[in-house]
């Protein structure tokens, strides 16, 4: 842990650029805000996330990094808790990046909007699909990808899963395994569904 933020793990996925509101018992002199507080009370925002190798259902999921952005979270994190965030670009490149009692003006919302720019390789690639509900595993299922990138993929499937789910997948023809997170599920002509799949944390070994 230093002033500017810190690295746990968490027993469930979590997207990147979600925003917590984290209690520790954090040394005086790296705080920047609340000194003689027993507990340090500062927002932070997801910034890295690694899958881990579970090897008991105990086991941590995730391991997390986060960068502290202040004493309280932006107002339209108030109106809509699902929103995520970024830090600009330019108020990161610097060492001097902390947390102030109120910094959230350095931060950007992240549109669900946004289109990424790589193109997508149409090809089929068997993975496996399980799904988390909190940090359990509740689905499994063998299908294939309609098409694949880096950042992404559409895999085809006979499940009812809702957007913002994470699921994990697997490749054993790529050795792989990666955490994604459900941004959207459509039908298409042939009327069978697609999971459009945002891989978090890791990208795709093409």
């Amino acid at each position: 842990m230093t002033p500017f933020g810190a690295r746990f793990s968490l027993p469930r996925p979590i997207d990147i650029g979600r925003l917590l509101q984290l209690t520790v018992a954090m040394p005086r002199q790296l705080r920047v805000f609340d000194f003689v507080e027993d507990q340090y009370r500062v927002w932070a925002i997801v910034r890295n996330v690694k899958l881990l190798d579970q090897t008991t259902p105990k086991d941590p999921l995730v391991e997390v990094g986060v960068a502290f952005i202040g004493k309280r979270p932006p107002h339209s994190y108030e109106e809509n808790p699902e929103r995520r965030y970024q830090i600009a670009q330019s108020k990161f490149e610097t060492a001097a990046w902390v947390a102030h009692e109120d910094s959230v003006d350095q931060l950007a919302e992240v549109k669900t909007g946004d289109k990424r720019s790589e193109s997508h390789l149409m090809i089929p690639v068997d993975v496996m699909i399980e799904v988390f509900e909190a940090d359990k595993l509740v689905k499994t299922e063998q299908t294939v990808t309609e098409n694949i990138s880096r950042s992404g993929a559409a895999v085809f499937t006979s499940m009812d899963v809702r957007q913002g789910a994470f699921v994990k997948v697997t490749s054993e023809r790529y050795k792989t395994t990666v955490l994604a997170i459900v941004r959207a599920q459509s039908a298409g002509q042939d009327g069978i569904t697609r999971l459009h799949l945002e891989f978090v944390g890791s990208e795709w070994p093409l």
